[in-house]
């Protein structure tokens, strides 16, 4: 183990990679103040004033933050389209500057017209971003048309300089980020690991905090999965390869959790349930002090853990020697019953976890680093890489992709949204010009903020809050730097880049944070506009609260999408996409045709990802309704916890054709349909309110495969214990989700009994 630690440098940029999968938020907060940076170089090289300096700055910013395709071309064709859409917007601006009813009607077009563009995708939403914040940069600098030839020289600088930063200097390619999503995820897996030794060494009081690591990791590690499956078709050459990278990073983040469950189930007198790694103060098992196993055996688990640990730290590249080789083949060899030591069957259980994802470990080093030198391989890692190699071998490049019906008129998102913007904006403007007749489109400006990426009432009033709160304290740390600023101008645009990128370093984290920085850097702008003073920072706090005021009761009223209805129809889609894969899986477990599992298992993560997102509202820590945020965790857990498990079907069902340990056995359909049922039950409830049909509970799968003739089977002709597990646990989550939702549940002698909802 000594010859192959890994160096406390390459530790370091673990941590940074973790912490930021695929440097999203450093690229993102470097091309943008690297943009800005140059824009104003170049403008101070022809003498421009600070007026003109500000307007380059935001027209800069707003061009490259605004661009968010992933193909440099297509990039270039929106930043080329979105200067022309920069000048009408300006234009607008200044001839309309001191026209006040004319200027909002048309303002309030362009705010429809903006948000509408939504529904032409990435494209459609860049141009109308452009246009909204350049008529806002107009307004800003008190635009008036004989300053147009000046202010269409310094938009055209600024878009320059964005499109030289962001194709010439920070330069940012799908493949470039895909490459980091890819360590970020082993690094991820690598702190995984780390909390799962924490778990093995935890005394019996010190289980709950084990655990609390555990889930953080287990999500951490889940996000950057999702990240790489959203990078996959425009990071990767062809389908083959993004199909192949999908499948090992699927495998490892299953067989990472499923090693998690083990552990747990190791380390207690009863089998763990899966619903406590995805729900904080879920039932934690009885646990003993570690193993309760020989001395000997806890030893060779922890040392074997932190072996497993190194395997997935080191890349291909790093490999020297026969060293960590060995570890390797010491490692897969526990995917052999004769190399598993003497104990309980539970820990017997936990070292084939170990040797399971020493398996994905090889099979995600073979995907991303290529062939490794098989000179030390061992038989059981042999064995391996055949069996990597047949699965390899069996994807299908050409992959068809299912087209959804799309919504029309006002049920369109990206109608009824422009409808919303449109009505809360014309009350912003009407009373943000009772409270000031030059700052009124602050008020239009947070109402137009909060509508961005919510989906419903309770996602916006989250959002406005945490605006307003953030344009509080933004306020003060404004008027700090004011002063300390004084009147030096480079100071002030040194400290703007600063906040800009802490803005956008901070905005997939936190909103209140990025609120905070823009507030505080437009603090520092109206010191360089000579305008700063208390008063305006104030006048920006009753604007921002207006707004958001305007924008929630536009919600709430003008075409409203309730929380609960938004959460209802992503809850019914989580289910149909879990009926989906998880009758699939079986189906191909019973012997049935081999579908594309691992579509069908992406498409129910990002459909349980926006539900997640969909109930922050029910389960923000100010919510009242406890019990209501209660269920709403719970509901979500459970959801979790399903997923898992059927993704662990789908993982095992595509193994099939090559596994000696898997068979496929045509009684799992009877299971099959049991489940399909229950689900199906669950979503009439959820779609229609009501459903007189019960979900079907008592017998378990188990029985319901067992035949007088099952002991003479063998063993190859049987279904496996673990397949078996999964389905045993998928069926009983499906059965727990029926009381939150208050859908009958069939007793074994048939009685249904009705279940109230929490």
């Amino acid at each position: 183990m000594r010859t192959v630690t890994r160096p406390g440098d390459t530790r370091i940029r673990d941590r940074f990679a973790a912490s930021d999968p695929g440097l999203l938020r450093l690229m993102a907060g470097l091309r943008t103040v690297g943009a800005i940076a140059l824009t104003l170089a170049v403008l101070w090289g022809f003498g421009a004033n600070v007026n003109y300096m500000v307007s380059g700055a935001m027209a800069s910013m707003v061009s490259t933050f605004a661009v968010k395709e992933k193909r440099r071309r297509g990039q270039a064709v929106t930043l080329a389209l979105g200067l022309p859409a920069a000048f009408a917007a300006v234009t607008l601006g200044a001839l309309l500057n001191t026209r006040v009813v004319a200027g909002d009607f048309v303002f309030l077009a362009l705010i429809f017209v903006a948000v509408y563009c939504r529904r032409f995708g990435e494209r459609g939403t860049a141009l109308g971003l452009i246009a909204f914040q350049l008529y806002f940069v107009a307004l800003f600098v008190g635009a008036v048309p004989s300053d147009l030839p000046k202010i269409f020289a310094t938009l055209a600088i600024g878009f320059a300089c964005s499109a030289v930063v962001r194709f010439g200097l920070v330069v940012e390619t799908p493949e470039r980020v895909l490459i980091r999503l890819r360590k970020a995820f082993r690094a991820r897996l690598v702190f995984l690991v780390s909390a799962q030794i924490d778990l093995l060494d935890a005394g019996p009081d010190g289980v709950e905090k084990a655990l609390e690591g555990l889930r953080r990791s287990t999500a951490r590690l889940h996000e950057s999965a999702m990240l790489i499956q959203g990078r996959l078709e425009e990071g990767t050459d062809d389908d083959t390869t993004a199909a192949l990278v999908q499948r090992r990073v699927a495998e490892a983040e299953i067989a990472a959790e499923r090693l998690s469950m083990l552990l747990l189930t190791a380390r207690s007198e009863e089998r763990a349930e899966t619903l406590t790694l995805h729900l904080p103060n879920a039932p934690v098992p009885e646990t003993t002090h570690r193993l309760g196993a020989p001395e000997d055996v806890e030893r060779l688990a922890r040392r074997d853990l932190e072996a497993l640990r190194l395997l997935v730290a080191r890349s291909g590249s790093d490999e020297h020697g026969s060293a960590v080789a060995h570890v390797r083949n010491r490692l897969l060899g526990y995917r052999d019953e004769e190399n598993l030591p003497d104990a309980s069957a539970a820990v017997q259980d936990m070292f084939r976890g170990i040797g399971e994802l020493a398996r994905t470990v090889l099979g995600l080093r073979l995907a991303l680093d290529g062939p490794q030198d098989e000179t030390y391989d061992a038989p059981a890692t042999t064995r391996s890489r055949e069996e990597l190699d047949a699965e390899d071998a069996s994807i299908a490049g050409a992959i068809e992709a299912e087209e959804e019906e799309e919504p029309t008129g006002l049920r369109r998102p990206s109608t009824r949204t422009a409808v919303q913007v449109s009505v809360g904006s014309a009350l912003a403007i009407i009373g943000g010009e009772l409270l000031s007749a030059q700052r009124w489109y602050w008020a239009v400006l947070t109402c137009w903020v909060v509508f961005l990426n919510t989906g419903s009432t309770g996602e916006i009033l989250v959002k406005g809050s945490r605006r307003l709160l953030g344009t509080l304290l933004g306020v003060i740390a404004g008027a700090a730097l004011a002063q300390v600023v004084g009147n030096h101008t480079w100071t002030a645009f040194v400290l703007v880049l600063v906040l800009i990128f802490l803005m956008y370093f901070t905005a997939p984290l936190s909103y209140l944070l990025t609120s905070f920085f823009v507030t505080a850097m437009l603090g520092l702008l109206y010191t360089l506009l000579n305008t700063y003073s208390p008063a305006v920072l104030v006048l920006r706090i009753e604007e921002t609260a207006l707004g958001a005021a305007c924008g929630i009761f536009a919600a709430a009223f003008v075409l409203p999408v309730p929380t609960d209805h938004r959460t209802d129809e992503l809850l019914a889609s989580v289910l149909e996409r879990l009926g989906e894969v998880s009758s699939a899986a079986v189906d191909q477990l019973s012997g049935g045709s081999v579908l594309d599992l691992l579509d069908k298992s992406r498409e129910l993560d990002t459909a349980l990802d926006e539900l997640r997102a969909s109930t922050k509202p029910l389960t923000h820590p100010v919510t009242p309704l406890r019990s209501r945020r209660q269920t709403a965790r719970y509901l979500v857990a459970l959801l979790e916890t399903c997923a898992y498990h059927a993704r662990v079907l789908a993982a095992t069902a595509e193994l099939l054709p090559y596994s000696k340990k898997v068979a496929a056995d045509p009684r799992l359909k009877g299971a099959g349909r049991h489940i399909a049922h229950n689900i199906d039950v669950l979503v009439a409830r959820v779609e229609e309110g009501a459903s007189s049909e019960a979900a079907e509970g008592g017998a378990s799968l188990t029985s319901l495969l067992e035949t007088k003739d099952r002991a003479a089977l063998p063993r190859h002709d049987r279904v496996t214990d673990r397949v078996l597990r999964h389905l045993q646990r998928l069926d009983e989550g499906v059965i727990g989700l029926a009381r939150p939702l208050g859908v009958s549940v069939a007793t074994p002698e048939g009685h249904p009994s009705r279940t109230a909802a929490s």
